[in-house]
């Protein structure tokens, strides 16, 4: 089953290459699929590919990533059990805000990598992540909220986060980034139960009727 998930993303990889669907394919110099763990139970996506993400064709390659790779390993967790990617596969030019029609085309291959990967929690980083499970979210308001999101039939914990990249630019955001962080877990339990306890009250509620 690896092997097949492996095999699956290694074809959106190879469509995300050959993709002309924008324009950002010509200002690109590298497309960036993202990577990770095919059988990750997280999974982070951002917003889009930065200057060295573009260079490399990584995602969170650059300074953001190497945050993003120090709350990882506050975790106990690495690039190695979870999977990374972007809204965006390609870079905007200077970095610009991903536009929505650039948003709507590339959308299948992410909706793609996680209706195969299937992780039981979705971290994103950054609002334009967020609009995508939480079009009504804001950011500042609801970061660190985990929530249960039903998201083309596949259930799953999302957890909305700032990005990185504010973090790096502000001192305010990078601490509640860090606070978010250290609450993953605890969210994680908490929405695990959360079906237990609705079966449990169900069940009382059917034997109050008895």
């Amino acid at each position: 089953m690896v092997m097949d998930k492996k095999t699956e993303l290694k074809k959106i990889e190879q469509e995300v290459a050959l993709c002309r669907k924008c324009s950002l394919f010509k200002t690109a110099t590298n497309p960036v699929p993202g990577n990770g763990d095919p059988e990750a139970e997280i999974m982070f996506i951002g917003e889009a590919p930065g200057y060295w993400e573009d260079q490399r064709g990584i995602p969170f390659c650059g300074a953001a990533g190497k945050l993003l790779d120090e709350l990882l390993s506050s975790l106990g967790l690495n690039r190695d059990k979870v999977f990374v990617g972007n809204v965006l596969k390609h870079r905007p030019p200077e970095n610009r805000e991903p536009r929505p029609e650039e948003v709507t085309v590339c959308q299948d291959f992410l909706d793609r990598q996680i209706k195969i990967i299937r992780p039981k929690t979705i971290i994103t980083l950054g609002r334009f992540s967020m609009y995508k499970f939480l079009p009504l979210g804001k950011i500042s308001r609801d970061h660190g909220k985990g929530r249960i999101v039903e998201y083309n039939g596949l259930r799953v914990i999302f957890v909305p986060m700032f990005h990185p990249a504010a973090a790096l630019r502000g001192a305010e955001v990078e601490q509640m980034l860090r606070e978010d962080f250290k609450r993953i877990p605890e969210e994680i339990k908490r929405l695990e139960e959360q079906p237990k306890v609705v079966e449990e009250e169900a069940k009382e509620e059917q034997l109050s009727l008895i």
